[in-house]
């Protein structure tokens, strides 16, 4: 066992700074084990969320050393053993008090999404036919565990605070589970550039780093959909057709198949 050294940012929307604590270190513990032992012991009204301590609510996300991670899955023998250790709040969403952040733009956002609107059935029994290949396609999306640790590296939402025109890419995410189902017949184009912001992500690849489910938001979901916008908004071709036939060219079957 060793003791280690950390700064644990304590505050609320007013303000606050780090402050020192010590922790025991045994082998195996995980940055949230330090944390809840330091509650107990040194900090009793430290303010930190957590849940599950497996890696699948997403609850105890904050910022290790300045890099988002779930604490719980966060081990103590990977972190630089000469330094401190520094745990702080998620920085682009609002203070409550301490390691806690108020997380709740996100699912406002989630509601302001076109739903699952399926078609109707194939046959009489009420199924549908589907190829295994689509199915698989939009398995990986439904991984996310909503730790909104992708959003809160975002430098669109971290740096220049456009939630109000940007969605971000956990729900980019959600957004192309939806669309790339093989069932669904809604249509999120258009609201993916126009309201939705998608134009704004410049495919740095952060949110994909930092994912602890190792979804690759970037390449799988976000490129996809920023394709079916370029696709249908500025592809030459669709531009003559709609000019010469004053309708909207939409292409998500095309995509789906």
């Amino acid at each position: 066992m060793a003791e280690r050294k950390f700064k644990i940012w304590r505050g609320d929307q007013s303000g606050g700074k780090f402050e020192d604590y010590d922790a025991d270190i045994s082998d195996g513990m995980v940055v949230l084990d330090a944390v809840l032992q330091i509650q107990a012991n040194s900090a009793t009204d430290l303010a930190t969320r957590w849940n599950c301590k497996a890696g699948k609510c997403g609850s105890c996300s904050a910022e290790v050393n300045g890099m988002p991670r779930l604490m719980c899955m966060t081990r103590m023998e990977d972190l630089p053993a000469d330094q401190d250790v520094r745990v702080a709040p998620m920085k682009t969403f609002p203070v409550k008090r301490d390691l806690v952040t108020d997380v709740s733009w996100n699912y406002k956002v989630k509601k302001r999404i076109k739903k699952f609107s399926p078609r109707p059935a194939d046959n009489a029994d009420g199924t549908w036919n589907m190829m295994q290949r689509d199915v698989d396609r939009v398995q990986e999306f439904r991984k996310c565990i909503e730790c909104f640790l992708c959003q809160n590296v975002c430098h669109v939402l971290r740096e220049h605070q456009k939630q109000d025109e940007f969605i971000g890419p956990r729900f980019f995410l959600y957004a192309a589970a939806l669309e790339m189902h093989p069932l669904d017949t809604e249509d999120r184009i258009d609201e993916l550039k126009e309201a939705k912001g998608i134009g704004y992500c410049n495919i740095t690849k952060c949110c994909t780093i930092v994912c602890p489910e190792h979804i690759q938001i970037t390449d799988n979901a976000i490129i996809p959909l920023k394709e079916r916008v370029v696709d249908r908004f500025f592809d030459p071709v669709k531009l003559i057709l709609r000019t010469l036939t004053g309708r909207k060219a939409k292409s998500k079957a095309a995509s789906n198949a």
